[in-house]
């Protein structure tokens, strides 16, 4: 891994290799048809808890049943065909024990962790803001943004969509981004997303989701999911989130926790044919899984604190992606977060000279409830931040689709 004062030619030498892999895929497709129902545990899992799929999995969509439909058949040995006939063309064997489950936050004896989360905007904000709204036409512009937002995270893909989010640095709000990407496509669309960690060293991401418990991590996955599974076996071993929404967490928080690129890749492989949109909490540059997601999923962000530091290593970085295949700054997004309210920083210059480079900008402003950590409640946001999230779920989704 590149080190000191050279890192950055590693880096776009890496780059440049990662780049030529393309970011071909097989289509998305409907999940396939689940095993016959049973009255008990699947036949051959094990009565401690070691394979996911049980009977009673909460996701009942897509024509899954758990239960038995009417009364038994009259003719003689047809349950057990069923029986042996589901055995045959079950999927691939699953493991019969298991990573046991840990709890995501420690709360400790005394519930030292626990915090009430305050509303993104103050009150008298909030209230200016509907008074306004109320004596002007801002509402109907409003509507028709939320419209045209909504029809561009609504079209439908033949490819399972990858959005990687990445920095060069910590603290820019990498997951945070990520957390408000995947929640906004899980609102917006009908198909599966999927949140994939790779970001093992103790990453925030659960967190912000809300996740209560880990289990399964990403470099464990890599080995488990074969192609003949259908979405309900895969769901059991991930973290099922609102909306029709999944977690794949890359550690259980623990130190240590390796994820190199292989298993990533094999992960991102085995996995993207079961859901629409899929986003990746990224490593931050220039740590290798994160150069190999920047050069082979179909969009990506990189998040940046409007800080006069982070703007002018940033692009730096947009600068030496210049060089890389076109597509690869085609197709990215740079997010800027405000980490203080007013930081006096000229936020439309920094703009202009982001997007000299070929790439296009978002803003995600200041808002109390996020900069207060913990998990992400969208009814608590700014409204200012829930615009900002939409805008920047439309323009990194369109990008990903288009031919750069």
């Amino acid at each position: 891994m590149p080190n000191g004062e050279g890192w950055q030619g590693d880096v776009l030498r890496d780059m440049r290799g990662g780049a030529q892999q393309g970011t071909g895929g097989q289509a998305y497709r409907a999940p396939a048809p689940g095993p016959p129902a049973q009255s008990a545990q699947v036949p051959g899992t094990a009565a401690d808890g070691g394979s996911p799929w049980q009977v009673g999995h909460p996701y009942q969509e897509h024509g899954q049943s758990t239960g038995h439909q009417g009364t038994r058949p009259p003719q003689a040995g047809y349950q057990e065909q069923r029986q042996q006939a589901w055995a045959a063309n079950r999927p691939g064997p699953q493991p019969h024990s298991g990573p046991g489950s840990r709890p995501v936050v420690d709360q400790g004896p005394a519930g030292a962790l626990r915090h009430k989360p305050q509303h993104g905007e103050s009150y008298t904000a909030r209230a200016v803001r509907a008074l306004r709204r109320t004596l002007s036409s801002s509402a109907a512009r409003e509507v028709a943004e939320i419209t045209r937002t909504a029809e561009v995270l609504q079209r439908p893909v033949t490819t399972g969509r990858q959005i990687a989010v990445t920095s060069i640095r910590g603290g820019s709000g990498k997951s945070t981004v990520a957390a408000l990407l995947g929640t906004t496509y899980a609102h917006y669309r009908q198909d599966p997303v999927l949140f994939l960690e790779a970001d093992p060293a103790l990453g925030s991401l659960p967190v912000r989701l809300g996740a209560e418990s880990l289990r399964w991590t990403t470099s464990e996955i890599a080995d488990i999911v074969k192609p003949d599974m259908s979405l309900l076996d895969v769901t059991g071993y991930l973290v099922q989130l609102p909306d029709n929404a999944w977690l794949l967490p890359a550690s259980q928080g623990r130190i240590g926790v390796m994820l190199d690129s292989r298993a990533y890749e094999r992960a991102v492989v085995a996995l993207r044919r079961y859901f629409g949109v899929m986003v990746i909490d990224c490593e931050t540059l220039p740590a290798e899984v994160g150069r190999v997601a920047l050069a082979s999923t179909h969009g990506r962000v990189l998040t940046a604190p409007a800080t006069p530091e982070g703007i002018s290593s940033t692009h730096s970085v947009l600068q030496w992606m210049q060089g890389l295949p076109r597509q690869v700054i085609a197709g990215t997004v740079v997010v800027l977060t405000e980490l203080v309210p007013r930081s006096g920083l000229d936020l439309g210059e920094a703009v202009q000279r982001l997007r000299s480079t070929g790439v296009s900008v978002q803003i995600l402003p200041y808002d109390r409830h996020l900069a207060g950590g913990g998990r992400i409640h969208t009814d608590l946001l700014a409204h200012p931040t829930r615009q900002a999230a939409a805008r920047l779920a439309a323009d990194v989704f369109q990008l990903s689709q288009q031919r750069h």
